[in-house]
């Protein structure tokens, strides 16, 4: 990536105080260097995310995957209408529904669309009617599917999507005796469904290819990757592949090749991670190199270093293996925690996968897209810019227990590329014309954030010319006027193919000047143009 150039011809960075009460902070940069503010590593692309929404979903099975749905569904402001007769189903909801709102708060500090109503619907039709969608996630059973699949289509509007949340029975099977099939398709998703992206969505033999298509809308503006499976086919695709694995898996510890850690231990530290960023068929040089790859490794695919057909006997005794070993690890966490634990490195994998935009990662992002599209009410036409109110996460944190000096940059940074983005200048205006490049911040230090704590940025231009951008930003808690901390930045317009400083053009420079001139009406803040003192 080449650096934009400047006039000046030196760079110098300073960071004078730390995070005590009062610090302030001086960075200075000019010369051939990147002056952008600190943003997230990843500047690449994100499609915009759909516009479709639900308004109200009917949930038939409260379980492990009907309880994550119900999460996904009412932390993106859907109501859900839950029907599940087991006894203690809406408690168990619930507590996933915990469990995800402690995920969703340390995985974004957007904010979250107004949460959706969950309610218990004492029927299937009860729970179907006047809805947009319906999720079935009942036991894997054949039968049962069949009928309640068959009760919900009676019951629900023609137009409603009636998806299935099956792990394996082909679609075709479940839309026998349903009311118009057309509208049915299978939405099979992965545990905890709150936290992974990916849903495969398979049609049967009487499908509509429209259902597909609104199908995948609806779930992509939910935070998820839609993966649409080709042909009809037991298994679909993921689990296909996690089958293979796990008999192998089976067949290590049955025939004493390895106990049950070192085959966790084998995957979790090696190819478990790299999974995470590529498949198996992302190769170096395209077909030439998915070539070379085959004709050096193909051949030893019919060595006989596994059974991946073959399934060892699950007999008593290879069972109490398989418990006495789980058992020797020694991990004595409660079924809570260990979900927790669970969530906690997923939301860490994720948000690391997003700083780079890969894998799920861009599905994150382009969540996060659309929640900042929604909270995008930042100017009420007299005061400074009201930035959307972000939530601290506790990591977060410093040793003093206050959240990081280094934050409170990153939240006055991100307030900056909001002003961008309100003045016009998207990924179009920068690959035309340019961007804005920060060549000097003063940070100021007034108070603490804690985590947990919601605040907010109010952003005041004070001048604009062809070339710079003088801002100052204040720090609050929100509902709150005083002061956290407060920052003053001086930016430089860099043209985008001669990477030099260039006036600002078009839309954005008229807006620029529109939002200085509202803005000099207001009082000019008191540390404008201050720097350290010695006493």
């Amino acid at each position: 990536m080449s650096l934009p150039v400047f006039e000046q011809g030196c760079f110098s960075a300073t960071v004078l105080g730390g995070n005590d009460l009062g610090g302030v902070h001086h960075l200075r940069g000019y010369g051939e260097w990147d002056c952008g503010r600190a943003e997230p590593a990843w500047t690449g692309e994100v499609k915009v995310m759909s516009k479709r929404w639900l308004r109200t979903v009917g949930l038939l099975g409260g379980g492990v995957i009907g309880g994550g749905w119900a999460a996904r569904f009412v932390l993106n402001g859907v109501d859900v209408r839950l029907h599940d007769p087991a006894p203690g189903a809406i408690e168990g909801v619930q507590q996933q529904l915990a469990n995800a709102r402690r995920a969703y708060r340390r995985l974004t500090r957007l904010a979250l669309p107004p949460e959706g109503r969950l309610s218990v619907a004492t029927s299937v039709a009860d729970a179907v009617q006047g809805v947009e969608l319906v999720q079935e996630s009942a036991p894997e059973r054949l039968d049962l599917k069949q009928q309640l699949l068959a009760a919900a289509s009676r019951a629900a509007a023609p137009e409603t999507l009636i998806c299935s949340s099956t792990s394996g029975l082909r679609p075709s099977l479940l839309q026998v005796e349903m009311d118009r099939p057309e509208r049915f398709l299978v939405a099979h998703p992965f545990n905890p469904v709150y936290m992974l992206p990916l849903v495969e969505l398979c049609g049967g033999e009487r499908t509509a290819p429209e259902a597909l298509e609104r199908a995948a809308e609806i779930y992509r503006g939910l935070g998820m990757h839609p993966l649409v499976v080709r042909k009809e086919v037991d298994g679909f695709i993921a689990n296909r592949l996690q089958e293979a694995m796990w008999r192998e898996a089976l067949w290590l510890v049955h025939d004493n090749l390895a106990t049950v850690q070192e085959v966790d231990d084998a995957i979790r530290y090696s190819f478990g991670l790299r999974r995470a960023i590529m498949g198996p068929f992302r190769i170096a040089g395209g077909g030439d190199g998915m070539r070379r790859f085959m004709q050096q490794w193909g051949p030893m695919l019919k060595w006989p270093w596994s059974k991946l057909t073959e399934v060892p006997e699950l007999t008593d005794a290879f069972l109490d293996k398989l418990a006495q070993q789980a058992d020797d690890r020694g991990e004595k966490l409660g079924s809570l925690e260990i979900e927790q634990n669970r969530d906690d490195c997923y939301v860490a994998l994720l948000q690391g996968l997003r700083s780079q935009g890969y894998g799920a990662g861009e599905t994150v992002a382009l969540w996060e897209q659309g929640l900042r599209e929604a909270n995008f009410q930042i100017d009420d036409g007299c005061g400074p810019l009201r930035m959307p109110p972000a939530q601290m996460p506790s990591d977060w944190l410093d040793s003093n227990g206050h959240v990081n000096e280094s934050r409170y940059l990153q939240l006055f940074s991100e307030a900056t590329g909001t002003l961008e983005r309100y003045v016009g200048i998207d990924s179009e205006y920068r690959s035309r014309c340019g961007a804005f490049y920060t060549v000097e911040t003063h940070l100021f230090h007034l108070g603490e954030l804690h985590a947990g704590d919601r605040a907010q940025v109010l952003t005041q231009v004070l001048g604009a010319q062809d070339k710079r951008l003088h801002v100052f930003h204040v720090l609050t808690r929100e509902a709150d006027q005083k002061p956290v901390a407060m920052s003053e930045q001086m930016l430089i317009h860099v043209d985008a193919s001669s990477r030099r400083s260039a006036p600002v053009r078009g839309e954005v420079r008229e807006r620029l000047l529109e939002l200085a001139e509202r803005h000099a009406k207001l009082p000019r803040p008191e540390r404008v143009g201050a720097s350290i003192r010695q006493r």
